[in-house]
């Protein structure tokens, strides 16, 4: 019996809800609602839910402001402009989830480490434009407004007058050029340029109309820039600034780190002294807001105590741009403590015991019940926001891997990689790792999504069925078995085994997931699976360095494959069933491997959609879906589930958070929420 169901007083009750979810989603939903969890229907808020709204109308804008007592204090004394002058001449308006809420306090929440980077990210996003609660429709956020022009050729971006910094210096189309001018096109921090900069494999050019005004350039129609620049993959200053990109950056800090505004030899010497081995790697670190706290942000909060150590500690933005509909300036809260857990055991048990005032990302779906036992005790609520991608805890084969020819060999095989769908048992996985919860089925998205394939879509070669699954191993010429039972080698050196690397402190239990699944190849298939974990940071760099076999991650973002491909196709070096064609594809052919067969199609209706507009993504959108499903060179088990970032934890005294989210990678969740509107309620 772990600690979590010592607290919750018996692992009976779990148990019982595995048996009595069955193997079904709907069971499992109904389990959750004989819990009191409330749940959504298909994935996105229903017309009812109340949710965070971005007031595009400027006549409903607040004609004076207010800000936060300790604020108010320091324009008393000197130290702060007046509020008015610090949001600008146009600042966003945001209608808040319920009510207005009230100043002060501290958001306690926690995170894993330094590679949990996402968990301040997401509550932190600060893109050019930014999605609506629902993910399904794009809206103004740092830039005030956009249009494309010149029949999608050209994408116009126009900013907030007497916008500013946190360190209160303006915030203008400059910074934007710097980022486009200095940093992008500069092949030592950019070696390879992004592919959401590019259209037809031309890079754009940005231009700078006046102070408030940027104009990027396409030789060819990019209507699908606008999503591109509201999703992860171009982000923000803040996500996206440690990797040199961002679209923006704060050019009259990092001026001073930068050997267009000095000498190579004076950037090179600081960076000597502050233990960096170049100018480059020492700049990336000046721009990472995460790690230096001297770095200028436009997030409603910034970092006062580094992602690198045992409390990650925020503080509001005297600066920030955004206001209520009564003129609050906001965040309401004044400040957000994430304490470092040591494990997702810790974190969990922290939760229960209310030390977190709200929490989504690593909540352990399977504790459910837990939670709920504890709910009155912890004076907290449970929330579930499902998300519609297809896979939770996806296998993905990495078609590029050649460290062994005959691993390779099988690992390209659709043949073998559909052996080893239908050799799984998914309704156990759902059973213990989902308590029954989850949809089982291969990798394509829920009825949720825009681009969902049809009812019988999602269990194409995801059906257990063992005779089918050995008579294609058979059929593939792997009949000889060793002394206990696994398939050998073709080549004479032994039993045929596969390398399964999962990651520790992650969202589901991947690794437990994982040998499960490992057992029922061995049982049902006679194929040998080792799984390994390994730390985060390190499986990111083996799986951009090509050596890994499978990995196990969630296919998040694919439920739209054009806002965030790298989980749906081998779309860069973080894509982990084509590493080498994704960098192939995001060099524009300059670096790693040229894909073929359906891998390269799937880029090239990637590209074909991104040039049309919206509604005319969807077909293309499901063929590139489609392609996945038929390959599957990602492994589904079991998804359309709020396992990944969907079970909230919701103090009673936290105000503001809708009870319904759209789970979303592109939407940045619990971003879509607006967590700058959230409010400690005393």
């Amino acid at each position: 019996m772990d600690e979590l169901t010592k607290l919750g007083g018996t692992n009976a009750r779990t148990s019982s809800i595995g048996r009595r979810a069955a193997l079904k989603s709907a069971a499992g939903l109904a389990v959750l609602a004989s819990l009191g969890v409330r749940v959504p229907g298909v994935g996105a808020q229903s017309s009812g839910d109340q949710v965070p709204m971005v007031v595009t109308d400027q006549a409903k804008a607040p004609s004076s402001f207010n800000e936060a007592p300790e604020l108010a204090s320091q324009v008393a004394a000197g130290k702060l402009p007046k509020v008015a002058e610090r949001v600008g001449a146009d600042p966003l308006v945001l209608a808040p989830t319920r009510e207005i809420g009230r100043y002060g306090g501290t958001w306690r929440a926690g995170f894993t480490g330094p590679a949990d980077g996402q968990n301040i990210q997401r509550i932190s996003h600060d893109h050019l434009l930014y999605w609506d609660a629902t993910v399904t429709k794009v809206v103004p956020h740092v830039a005030k407004a956009w249009e494309v022009k010149d029949d999608g050729k050209t994408v116009v971006f126009t900013l907030r007058k007497g916008m500013k910094w946190s360190d209160g210096s303006p915030f203008t189309a400059d910074d934007i050029m710097f980022w486009y001018e200095d940093m992008y096109l500069n092949d030592e921090l950019n070696p390879s340029k992004a592919a959401f900069m590019a259209i037809n494999g031309k890079q754009g050019v940005v231009e700078k109309i006046d102070d408030i005004t940027v104009a990027f350039k396409f030789e060819s129609p990019y209507y699908g820039f606008v999503e591109e620049v509201a999703c992860l993959g171009a982000g923000g200053h803040f996500t996206n600034g440690s990797a040199a990109m961002g679209i923006y950056a704060p050019g009259a800090y990092l001026k001073q780190f930068h050997p267009k505004y000095s000498s190579v030899d004076e950037v090179t010497a600081k960076a000597k002294e502050a233990k960096f081995d170049n100018w480059v790697l020492y700049f990336k670190n000046r721009n990472n807001a995460q790690l230096n706290v001297d770095c200028p942000v436009v997030t409603a909060w910034k970092i006062t105590s580094p992602i690198n150590t045992p409390v990650l500690a925020l503080e509001r933005n005297p600066y920030y741009w955004v206001v209520d509909t009564e003129g609050n300036q906001l965040p309401y809260i004044d400040k957000v403590q994430m304490t470092l857990a040591e494990n997702l055991e810790v974190l969990n048990l922290r939760a229960i015991a209310a030390e977190y005032d709200f929490q989504v990302r690593h909540i352990d779906l399977a504790k459910v019940p837990v939670y709920k036992e504890n709910e009155a005790r912890g004076n907290y609520t449970v929330r579930f926001w499902l998300w519609q991608h297809g896979t939770d805890a996806g296998f993905f084969l990495n078609q590029d891997f050649d460290a062994d020819p005959e691993v390779r060999k099988w690992l390209t095989s659709k043949d073998f990689r559909n052996a080893l769908s239908i050799g799984m048992d998914r309704d156990q996985l759902n059973e213990a790792f989902w308590l029954g919860l989850g949809d089982t089925g291969n990798a394509a998205p829920g009825p949720g999504s825009a681009f969902y394939l049809g009812p019988d879509s999602r269990k194409i070669n995801a059906t257990l069925d063992v005779a089918k699954a050995n008579a294609l191993l058979d059929g593939l010429g792997l009949t000889k078995r060793d002394s206990q039972g696994f398939r050998e080698r073709l080549d004479g050196k032994g039993r045929l085994q596969l390398e399964v690397t999962t990651v520790g402190a992650a969202f589901v239990n991947w690794t437990g997931i994982a040998q499960m699944v490992a057992e029922q190849w061995g049982k049902n298939l006679g194929i040998k699976a080792n799984v390994t974990e390994v730390e985060r940071s390190l499986m990111t760099t083996r799986l951009a360095n090509n050596e890994l076999q499978i990995r196990v991650w969630s296919n998040d973002g694919t439920d739209n494959p054009f806002t965030y491909p790298f989980h749906g196709l081998a779309y860069s070096d973080a894509s982990a069933m084509g590493p080498n064609s994704g960098k192939w594809w995001q060099s524009g052919g300059k670096l790693g491997t040229k894909p073929e067969g359906d891998l390269l199609k799937q880029l090239e209706l990637l590209n074909e959609g991104k040039g049309k507009p919206a509604d005319q993504r969807i077909a293309i959108g499901k063929q590139i879906l489609q392609l996945a499903v038929d390959n599957n060179w990602v492994i589904g088990t079991v998804g359309v589930s709020p396992a990944l970032l969907g079970v909230a934890i919701i103090g009673n005294n936290f105000g503001n958070v809708p009870d319904l989210v759209t789970g979303s990678t592109p939407g940045q969740t619990p971003g879509n929420a607006r967590p700058e509107q959230f409010f400690l309620k005393s």
